[in-house]
């Protein structure tokens, strides 16, 4: 029997509804897929955002971290740039009344060593002290005492006429040539207080010692011999307090500015408390030599002093300056005391207010040494007295030219040597000034 063949269409029907069916169900289940890979992709994007979120912060962190190591380092090349700005008080001798305290119109700047700024190991050394007005201010809660030693001599030669005029051109009296010889030694201790790292206060108090020859010879009286007039004085100077505050941060090639404001006080003793050789009274009067038989140690009068001290530096080198201007308060009813203990009033009596700058240049020769140049100049004004500028009183100028070393025993300790020169006939012939700078 034969058998019947087996149709092949069925099984095509059948293999065809079978493949609509899978594709009804894949259509049917493509939107949850859909969906996951939507989740799947939205889980990457916030991972991403939460990885650019963190590096935001990571950015941040090291932008400020950057800003305090420009910072610090703007702070360091200003102690490195260590200058003063104004001299110390001077004596000058003042030949009818012995010598006179001139408080220097930079006060002595420049940089005091005035403290420090934050260590580094790599710090470079600081630049030598000349002046005493510092430029770099003492870091907060940090104290800085300077013990110092200055050594000053000057000499000075007039012609005095003692005596009146009848007529013009006729003089009767006597023509005295002097030659006045000073030498004085001050040794001052001095502290400053960082307030802030922007703000410090400082305090100093000087001995002063002082020893003055005067050379005569009376001319038209026979006298073959010089006469020498001996004198001496020591105590406390005058006091002093001085407030600075440093205005901006600079940097390499970016100048500093610290502005300051000075008190000086008149406790020590001055020249109208010391006794002068004279009877009864010394103006108008030729009995005596007219000269203190105790030199002062104090000018006298009460001051205030502004100013502002620059640094600039420059590598390898570092320029500094300062301006400044001092101020004396006049005294009303002054009086000096004569032989005998007597009085001679004076009335109101205004010493010269004093223009004072300075600049210099400093250069390190290694980790530990440095040197620098400078040049002080001080204008100062004429004497009044009762309103009347006094006779004979004239305008001044004293002008130095300083040079100094630092050496740095360690980070609390360095010694500091200057000398000056006297560039003018009123100007001390020489100083010399020791500090020694330890920060506690």
């Amino acid at each position: 029997m034969r058998a019947k063949p087996v149709s092949l269409i069925p099984c095509l029907l059948g293999l065809a509804v079978l493949v609509a069916m899978e594709a009804t169900a894949q259509e049917a289940g493509s939107p949850a897929s859909n969906e996951s890979r939507l989740d799947a992709l939205q889980g990457q994007i916030n991972e991403q955002k939460r990885q650019l979120e963190d590096m935001r912060q990571s950015l941040a962190a090291q932008e400020r971290r950057l800003q305090g190591l420009q910072q610090a380092l703007g702070e360091e090349a200003l102690a490195n740039a260590r200058a003063r700005g104004a001299p110390a008080m001077t004596m000058v001798p003042s030949l009818a009344n012995g010598p006179t305290y001139v408080a220097s119109a930079q006060q002595s700047t420049a940089p005091e060593a005035v403290g420090q700024a934050p260590e580094s190991q790599t710090r470079p050394p600081e630049v030598a002290q000349i002046f005493d007005q510092p430029g770099v201010l003492t870091p907060a809660r940090k104290l800085v005492l300077e013990p110092s030693l200055q050594y000053g001599y000057s000499t000075n030669d007039r012609v005095a006429l003692v005596g009146y005029t009848i007529i013009p051109a006729l003089l009767i009296g006597l023509i005295d040539v002097r030659q006045v010889k000073t030498t004085t030694a001050i040794a001052t201790l001095s502290g400053r207080f960082g307030l802030s790292n922007r703000l410090e206060l400082e305090a100093k108090l000087p001995y002063v010692y002082a020893h003055g020859d005067t050379v005569s010879r009376e001319i038209f009286t026979g006298a073959a011999q010089d006469r020498v007039f001996n004198a001496r004085g020591n105590g406390i100077g005058d006091a002093e307090v001085t407030v600075r505050y440093q205005i901006n941060r600079g940097g390499p090639d970016k100048p500093f500015y610290v502005g300051w404001l000075r008190y000086k006080s008149r406790t020590g003793k001055d020249l109208f408390e010391v006794e002068t050789d004279c009877v009864t009274r010394c103006i108008g009067n030729t009995t005596g030599t007219g000269l203190p038989l105790e030199l002062p140690v104090g000018s006298g009068f009460e001051a205030i002093q502004p100013g502002v001290t620059w640094l600039y530096p420059s590598d390898p080198v570092v320029f500094f300056g300062s301006l400044s201007y001092l101020h004396n308060f006049p005294r009303n009813n002054v009086s000096r005391t004569v032989i005998g203990g007597q009085k001679e009033a004076l009335g109101k009596v205004e010493a010269g207010d004093i223009i004072g700058f300075n600049f210099g240049m400093g250069l390190a020769l290694n980790e530990n040494a440095a040197i620098s140049l400078g040049y002080d100049q001080s204008i100062v004004g004429k004497t009044k007295q009762n309103g009347r500028e006094v006779a004979g009183a004239v305008r001044t100028t004293l002008g130095t030219l300083l040079v100094g070393g630092t050496y740095r025993f360690n980070e609390h300790a360095s010694l500091n040597v200057a000398l000056g020169v006297g560039v003018t006939d009123d100007t001390p012939d020489v100083t010399v000034t020791a500090r020694v700078p330890i920060t506690f």
